[in-house]
């Protein structure tokens, strides 16, 4: 079989966004508050800029909502073939548990995907990221609650309904894996007086997972065609040390995350975490036929969030790294970013590596890109330091493309315009080749502006990444 020596020629590039933390319009049109959107701006934010103040960051973001048009150009003029975006459920269902969806929330994503297909770009739609109702969670105690099973499916099976022919890809859920670190807005459950933490933390995760399966199958069965994919944070965890209990420890917590995509990819709960369910005193209830639907209905393919790497030691150093709400043991070899994430290009590499020779499918790079404080100067923004870091990753995907025989089909930079930052709600943070003029006090005009990575991601999309100078 021939290999390409470049990017294959039906390589997808764009951009990904999420509707909380760049859409705004949070009461418009018969939207329902989310977890979000009761959310201020991190004690952290207002530590790291003065003058913030109590506001929600969410409730404008960047106000995609009514400049859709205008942002969904801009991702043309760069070449974008894909662009990842969510969908926000309390658009469509306000409380979560109605049994008819609203329209105007439909008719509002309508608009968009034909906006994208007028530009010929392929919209990768995630039905669930972080913008899980209140309702939810005040009425029924979030994920932990079976009955947000059959919400959910509701909700995806009106989505692939209503988008069939106009939306192809689709991922079930946003970094699953975060219900390990960020629970309250990932699976809405907290643990009850006499309840184990953990206990519920995993029976939250034993719905979701349910739901993804069920998800899979009715979109199959309205569009042959979906294509589902699965969607988990990852950062490859290397041992501090040679030290064999630092290196077993390393392959503990790289084997907690495989947990999500074996669950998802293979169809079943794998051994060890059977072993520690046991150890631990955990039972999950499951429901007859459970076992079943996740073997039945696994998604077609792995994406995944990419910012940085790990460390991992038995004995714990006191030196912490801290990259996408990740904790793990500082790498002294890595430099790290302003906000502390390490930069490691070939950890890229080695995940895609690893995921592709565990699962054997298809794999897509969702989320990637250097957060950075951005000075306009003269109506310029030259952020040469975006540009390096996402060269470096582009030329680790090309390297696990072409040296090592991985199938990777899509790649969405994250940010791809400026929006909330889903960790600590400033606009300070900036990923995206697109500037917006909005301040972390909530300030600014929200006129875009083109930064010199707008148009060297330009070249790179034309040029099908051989062009990364």
């Amino acid at each position: 079989m021939n290999r390409p020596n470049v990017f294959p020629e039906d390589f997808l590039w764009g951009g990904a966004t999420a509707a909380n933390q760049f859409e705004g319009a949070w009461d418009v049109d018969g939207k329902g508050p989310s977890v979000i959107d009761g959310l201020t701006c991190s004690r952290d934010m207002k530590e790291r800029f003065s003058g913030t103040g109590d506001y929600y960051p969410s409730h404008v973001g960047i106000d995609f909502y009514h400049r859709y048009k205008e942002d969904i150009a801009l991702f043309a003029e760069m070449g974008f073939s894909i662009f990842r975006l969510s969908i926000a459920w309390t658009r469509i269902f306000p409380n979560g548990d109605e049994t008819e969806p609203n329209e105007a929330g439909l008719a509002f994503y309508d608009k968009v995907f034909d906006e994208l297909g007028k530009y010929g770009i392929e919209p990768l739609v995630t039905i669930s990221h972080f913008e899980m109702p209140q309702y939810l969670v005040d009425h029924y105690g979030g994920w932990k609650n079976r009955q947000l099973v059959d919400f959910y499916v509701r909700f995806a099976t009106t989505l692939f309904e209503r988008y069939k022919g106009k939306v192809k890809y689709w991922l079930t859920f946003n970094e699953i894996n975060m219900a390990t670190f960020i629970p309250q807005i990932s699976i809405g459950s907290v643990a009850d007086e006499g309840e184990n933490p953990e206990e519920v933390m995993y029976q939250a995760l034993h719905h979701q997972f349910v739901a993804s399966a069920l998800a899979t199958k009715e979109a199959k069965l309205i569009d042959p065609t979906n294509q589902i994919g699965c969607m988990i944070a990852y950062a490859p965890v290397y041992p501090l040390s040679p030290k064999p209990e630092d290196i077993f420890t390393a392959m503990q917590k790289e084997e907690e995350k495989h947990f999500f995509t074996d669950v998802q990819v293979k169809g079943y709960y794998p051994d060890n975490k059977l072993a520690y369910f046991a150890e631990k005193d955990i039972h999950i209830e499951a429901e007859q036929g459970d076992e079943e639907i996740l073997a039945a209905y696994p998604v077609d393919f792995i994406s995944f969030s990419y910012y940085s790497s790990g460390a991992a030691s038995f004995e714990e150093t006191g030196k912490k790294n801290n990259g996408n709400a990740m904790i793990s043991e500082k790498n002294p070899y890595l430099k790290e970013s302003e906000w502390g994430w390490a930069i490691d290009p070939l950890g890229l590499r080695t995940s895609l590596n690893t995921l592709y020779n565990r699962y054997q499918v298809p794999l897509m790079v969702v989320e990637n890109g250097l957060g950075a404080v951005d000075e306009v100067v003269d109506g310029k923004i030259h952020d040469d330091y975006r540009i390096a870091y996402l060269r470096e990753h582009i030329e680790a995907m090309r390297d696990a493309i072409v040296k090592d025989g991985v199938d990777l089909i899509a790649y969405t930079s994250w940010g791809c315009i400026d929006l909330v930052s889903a960790g600590t709600g400033e606009m300070a943070k900036r990923y995206g080749f697109i500037y917006v003029d909005r301040q972390n006090d909530g300030s600014g005009s929200l006129n875009r502006l083109k930064k010199d990575s707008f148009y060297w991601y330009k070249d790179v999309i034309a040029s099908n990444g051989t062009e990364l100078n």
